[in-house]
């Protein structure tokens, strides 16, 4: 397991940093993170567990009648 900081965690996951640095600002959907004083760091462990919820199956909104 390692730690890395957030441009490094953005880069892991294929987000951006702003998506990650509002995610904590916000409280909304992001993956877990650590605060050390005014360092933040991603343990790549909890942003592969964070990966992983995402994981949608199938995400075509169109009807059946729309595909056809």
């Amino acid at each position: 397991m390692a730690n890395i900081r957030v441009r490094e965690a953005a880069e892991y996951l294929g987000v951006s940093k702003s998506f990650l640095d509002k995610a904590r600002c916000y409280g909304t959907n992001g993956p877990a993170f650590m605060r050390f004083g005014k360092a933040v760091v991603y343990s790549t462990e909890e942003l592969d567990r964070w990966a992983r919820t995402c994981t949608v199956a199938n995400d075509n909104k169109q009807s059946g009648a729309e595909a056809a």
